[in-house]
């Protein structure tokens, strides 16, 4: 599989705009918070051109409950490690991947989650973008063919920028795999 990284494109927003206002058109009131995350929501981020999008919804139902509602939108319903949300991925006639779709519980600590802690410090901080497309085209080259090695080498660098950002907020670190506190050595 070629992983694509392809430069920033602005038309990654409008994008996210569209597809926002068919969720909210699609789960209404249940929506309680809709973020563009991911490397295609940060200006300059080179990125695999697919977006990603995190819904929190109150209440948080069963898959076969969103499965239903975005199976018409051209959504398939993808396996994850991940737990506490249900992942969909938006694929064109062609069979072109271009969203996807993460369903998490609505809850008063969805802006400290990971993922947009990451965001927001990269979206500030234009020389840790200029590092960050630097490791992925070097990491492209060794890992060219999956996409999961080429994940897993990113590791060490989304860890370190989601350490400042939790750091800079007061927040304790946290594992950006498994969630867990990282324990403090005093």
């Amino acid at each position: 599989m070629d992983i694509g990284i392809v430069e920033y494109c602005e038309n990654w927003k409008r994008g996210f705009e569209d597809e926002r206002k068919l969720m909210v058109t699609t789960f209404r009131s249940q929506i309680k918070a809709i973020e563009h995350i991911g490397s295609t929501s940060i200006p300059g981020q080179n990125a695999k051109p697919v977006i990603d999008i995190f819904i929190a919804v109150s209440p948080f139902r069963k898959v076969s409950f969103y499965d239903r509602k975005l199976s018409a939108l051209s959504y398939r319903k993808t396996p994850t490690d991940i737990a506490g949300r249900h992942l969909f991925a938006r694929y064109t006639r062609e069979n072109t991947w271009t969203h996807n779709l993460h369903i998490l519980p609505w809850d008063v600590e969805f802006y400290s989650r990971n993922e947009i802690l990451f965001r927001d410090y990269l979206r500030k901080r234009p020389d840790m973008v200029v590092r960050y497309n630097d490791l992925k085209k070097l990491l492209v080259l060794r890992n060219s063919s999956s996409l999961e090695e080429y994940t897993k080498a990113k590791t060490q660098f989304i860890q370190e920028v989601v350490d400042l950002a939790r750091i800079e907020k007061g927040l304790p670190r946290q594992n950006v795999w498994t969630m867990e506190y990282i324990k403090e050595d005093k």
